[in-house]
């Protein structure tokens, strides 16, 4: 392509670059020379960046180095030139305080590398649960045609007595050495049967989620979510992903604005809804929805999840991991179950719309997708409850909790903090029954950075009579790997004064999942007295990163994403000396 060269009218972003015979054009040809590319290369081919948040430190992302390589091959074979760039890795059970406030920080990294380069297309790398919704936030932004390549999920083990090595796995193992029913030496040889291959959650957790709402988003390959990491198959799809990228930089069509719509965010809930998938998806549809400008809000989850039943046989909901979900016909067999949900019309960076893609999909294993009146759970899969208690809205995965607890009124016994749970849960003197309501608070956004300590541990007694689940309340998160009847990112939050902060010991709780309604059993008069009397905590972050997530953070309904970062700037090139014959850069 020559300099000036146009498609659809829009210019090449590199031909700012290098399609210029000026001092500016001059070095950065000349810069690029040490990188083994001529003047010809730099004026004719299509430059692709590829966003990598591979990391040793960080298993999920571990096959991402040598997946480049395949990337790289498929864009060279398509005549585009590749410079891979690395990016901040979020190890998700690894880092602290808790991998969410680094959600943020990853999309911004990725938004002004994107912008900063010269890309007329990007490929984003990533599996770890937070590297996959900071990737298209920040490619969202920069608003420069993308296209997702996921590590896939691990291969995890079994062992004797049919526990798998999955985080779900680990979660009902816990419970039973607290119940007493296991051992801690065969805990300990659970330790070593587990986490044998990389890539992510192998069962419907945050990161399989992310993956597979992917595809219903239209920033992935049809069929390449699910594609376990160390599968030879998905090599071919990287390669594959290497090539598309250069037909969407040589067209600089399919840009994030133009697929990211109302209809691809319907999409994508009515997905989450039939996969079981995880509650933090939410958190991250809204957060990238307010990147893009689309008024999406909790209540338009709870709309689609009354209508979309849960149709895939996969944990935690179901029975079976992803590998056999893939096995089945993958993520373009479930939206052509959910053909009646969905926008057809939706585009995708394939160039088929959503509707044309599930047109060639088959449906190989019924069991594992089921017809939309077989489902494997009956009811709704997830809901968005308000009332006093959450008055901006609050989440529950119903298809992971208890139906008996879907209305509850129990006594309040409050935590304010994890490490007391931990120190205090099995205290006998705290009279937790099966009938209380666990409650955990201060840890929603600005609390403590949103960790996923929504899932509170029961207290031994309960466990050793059997009872696995209770009602449980909290402005924290959960894993998507969890299950339980767990109401969670209530907002507004503790830590900034929301109602969850005014409930005391021995309060009346009532949820009612059908009416959509979580009250505090408390007078108005009372509530507003006790709000008074509250005051906020003080903060500890008084510089860095954490100050500023704390002062510019918003609240879970709104997606928890940088106040001054919801919405992208029109112009997707950055400033700088790009025209004439002045020195500098």
């Amino acid at each position: 392509m020559g300099e000036g060269e146009m498609s659809r009218g829009r210019p090449q972003r590199s031909g700012r670059w290098f399609r210029k015979d000026d001092l500016p054009g001059f070095v950065h040809r000349s810069t690029l020379a040490a990188a083994g590319w001529s003047r010809e290369d730099l004026m004719e081919r299509p430059i692709v960046g590829m966003l990598n948040t591979w990391s040793d430190i960080n298993p999920c992302n571990l096959n991402l180095r040598a997946l480049a390589e395949d990337v790289k091959i498929g864009i060279l074979e398509a005549g585009g030139i590749p410079f891979e760039v690395p990016l901040m890795s979020i190890s998700e059970n690894i880092i602290k305080p808790t991998s969410f406030p680094f959600r943020n920080l990853l999309a911004m990294d990725a938004e002004e590398c994107i912008r900063a380069y010269p890309f007329d297309s990007v490929v984003l790398l990533g599996g770890c649960d937070k590297t996959q919704p900071a990737l298209f936030m920040g490619a969202a932004s920069a608003n420069v045609p993308m296209i997702f390549l996921t590590s896939g999920p691990a291969t995890p083990r079994s062992r004797t007595g049919g526990h798998l090595a999955t985080a779900t796995g680990i979660w009902r193992f816990v419970d039973e050495l607290r119940a007493g029913e296991v051992s801690k030496s065969d805990f300990a040889a659970f330790e070593r049967s587990i986490m044998g291959t990389p890539g992510h959650c192998a069962e419907m957790g945050t990161a399989s989620s992310m993956s597979a709402i992917c595809e219903a988003l239209g920033l992935a390959l049809s069929g390449s979510s699910l594609v376990p990491a160390f599968d030879r198959h998905r090599n071919r799809i990287a390669r594959e992903v290497g090539r598309q990228s250069v037909r969407m930089a040589a067209e600089g069509t399919t840009r994030p604005h133009e697929i990211l719509d109302e209809r691809a965010f319907d999409n994508a809930i009515a997905l989450l809804c039939a996969v079981g998938g995880s509650t933090n998806v939410i958190i991250h549809l809204l957060a990238l929805a307010g990147r893009v400008g689309v008024p999406l809000t909790l209540d338009r989850f709870d709309e689609i999840a009354r209508r979309v039943p849960l149709i895939a046989n996969v944990q935690p909901a179901g029975e079976h991991l992803t590998e056999r979900l893939m096995a089945a016909g993958g993520v373009p067999a479930i939206l052509k179950r959910l053909k009646p949900f969905l926008h057809l019309d939706s585009p995708t960076v394939e160039g088929r719309t959503i509707g044309e893609i599930i047109d060639s999909a088959d449906i190989v294993d019924p069991d594992v997708i089921r017809p939309l009146d077989q489902p494997v759970k009956p009811g709704e899969t997830l809901v968005v409850v308000k009332g006093n208690l959450a008055p901006d809205g609050a989440v529950m995965k119903a298809c992971a909790a208890d139906p008996k607890l879907f209305r509850h009124r129990g006594p309040a016994v409050i935590f304010e903090d994890v490490q007391t749970i931990a120190d205090h849960i099995d205290d006998p003197a705290l009279g937790i029954t099966e009938n209380s309501v666990l409650i955990l608070r201060n840890v929603g956004p600005v609390g403590a950075a949103m960790p996923e300590w929504g899932m509170l541990p029961l207290p031994r007694k309960l466990l050793e009579r059997g009872i696995r689940d209770m009602l449980r309340i909290s402005d924290a998160r959960m894993s998507g790997t969890a299950y339980g009847a767990a109401v969670l990112h209530v907002s507004p939050e503790a830590a900034i004064g929301g109602p969850l902060a005014l409930v005391r010991n021995g309060d009346i709780i009532e949820l009612d999942v059908p009416a959509r309604r979580l009250e505090l059993c408390v007078a108005a008069d009372e509530l507003e007295r006790r709000r008074q009397e509250w005051k906020s905590p003080a903060s500890r972050h008084v510089r860095g990163y954490r100050d500023l997530y704390n002062r510019h953070v918003e609240q879970a309904h709104r997606g928890c994403d940088f106040d001054f970062l919801r919405g992208a700037d029109a112009e997707s090139l950055p400033e700088g000396l790009f025209d004439g014959w002045v020195g500098g850069w």
